[in-house]
C-alpha cells in the first residue's frame, strides 16, 4: 500500500499554488528554470506584465508564522521541487513587489490588479496572518 506522501511527489513536476485556490502543475527537465514557469503563468493567466510577480516558497513555522523565500529567475526547478517536498514548503505565485501606483497597474494590466486584490484580501483575512490578530475590521474602515 502506498503512503500518502508518495502520491504528493511526482517526479519532474512542480505544483504552483495560485491566490485563487487553483494549482498549476509544470513538468520540467534539467534545463527548466523559474523564469520558464513565470512566462508560462503569464500566458495562462493572461497577464501583460509580470515584473511585480515572483515564485516564492512558503514555510509555515511552528507558531503559524509564515515565511517566504523569494526564488531567483535562474534557479532550476529541480532545486525548487527538492525544497518543496523535503522541507515541507509550498511554491506560490505571488505579487512580491508591490506597485508604486496600484491605479496605474489597474490601467495597464487589469488581470494583474485583480490578482493583487485577491492576494491582499487573502493576506488580510484568516489565511496567512503574519502578525497578531489582524482582522478585516481592524484594517478596513467601517462601511
Amino acid at each position: 500500500m502506498m503512503k500518502k506522501e508518495a502520491l504528493l511527489l511526482i517526479p519532474n513536476v512542480l505544483k504552483v499554488f495560485l491566490e485563487n485556490g487553483q494549482i498549476k502543475s509544470f513538468t520540467f527537465d534539467g534545463r527548466t528554470t523559474v523564469k520558464d514557469v513565470m512566462v508560462t503563468l503569464q500566458d495562462r493567466l493572461s497577464l501583460r506584465y509580470i515584473e511585480h510577480f515572483a515564485l516564492v516558497l512558503e514555510y509555515a513555522g511552528p507558531e503559524q508564522n509564515h515565511k517566504f523565500l523569494l526564488l531567483q529567475d535562474k534557479q532550476p526547478l529541480a532545486y525548487v521541487v527538492q525544497r518543496t517536498h523535503y522541507h515541507g514548503m509550498k511554491c506560490l505565485f505571488r505579487i512580491s513587489f508591490f506597485p508604486k501606483d496600484p491605479v496605474e497597474l489597474l490601467r495597464r494590466d487589469p488581470a494583474a490588479f485583480e490578482y493583487l486584490y485577491i492576494q491582499v484580501e487573502s493576506d488580510l483575512g484568516i489565511h496567512r496572518q503574519t502578525s497578531g490578530q489582524t482582522s478585516r475590521q481592524t484594517v478596513l474602515p467601517p462601511q
